[in-house]
């Protein structure tokens, strides 16, 4: 392997997962009908137990705790949105990723919380091995929790490689999912106005 001059990377992983699972990596490989001591896959089983470590990271994060780290007084009592942000999560059923984006909003009740917050959220519960209907649920879920708003909106568009890739095949397939509380889910002039502003793009 090439090294570059001046280059380190810095892994932090848990060593002794990743001898587990790269140990359990080299024998899948072996049973797929590949050579696991061929050059390009000496080292593929450290590789991937270190990207699954990575993209499952969210297991170790607390949302609420995310949240709470950055909650400020604020009488602010209009709709904030965060939309578009993007996400990469696993399916649980097949552990193929799927992709996409999620939009999400909240009313503040007395207290607003940093927008980076928001994003973290998202990420922490997409990654971990998920559906995407539960994945909608659990950032509402979270934010409702930490700050008591007086609504929180959450709308997840993506594209899912276990149906483009395999089985059905269909490579253009979008799925939609949607969860709302509080004003969101009782005043439809509220839901109609987030869902009018995700759909928006500033000029």
């Amino acid at each position: 392997m090439t090294k570059i001059k001046g280059y380190k990377r810095v892994d932090e992983f848990d060593d002794e997962t990743t001898h587990k699972l790269a140990f359990h990596y080299k024998e899948i490989l072996g049973l797929l009908g590949e050579d696991p001591n061929r050059e390009g896959l000496l080292e593929t089983p450290v590789r991937v137990a270190k990207a699954m470590q990575f993209m499952t990271q969210g297991y170790h994060a607390n949302a609420k705790e995310i949240i709470q780290s950055a909650v400020f007084t604020e009488d602010y009592k209009q709709m904030v949105i965060v939309k578009d942000i993007e996400l990469y999560s696993m399916c649980e059923h097949h552990m193929i990723p799927f992709i996409g984006k999620a939009h999400v909003a909240y009313i503040p009740n007395g207290r607003v919380m940093g927008l980076s917050k928001v994003a973290r959220v998202v990420e922490v519960f997409a990654r971990r091995l998920q559906i995407q209907e539960r994945l909608t649920m659990q950032i509402k879920d979270a934010i409702d929790d930490a700050i008591n708003p007086l609504g929180v909106a959450v709308v997840i568009e993506a594209k899912h490689l276990c149906m483009a890739m395999r089985g059905i095949e269909k490579q253009s397939s979008v799925t939609t999912t949607s969860d709302f509380t509080g004003a969101f889910l009782n005043d439809p002039k509220t839901r109609d106005e987030f869902l009018r502003l995700i759909s928006t793009k500033l000029s």
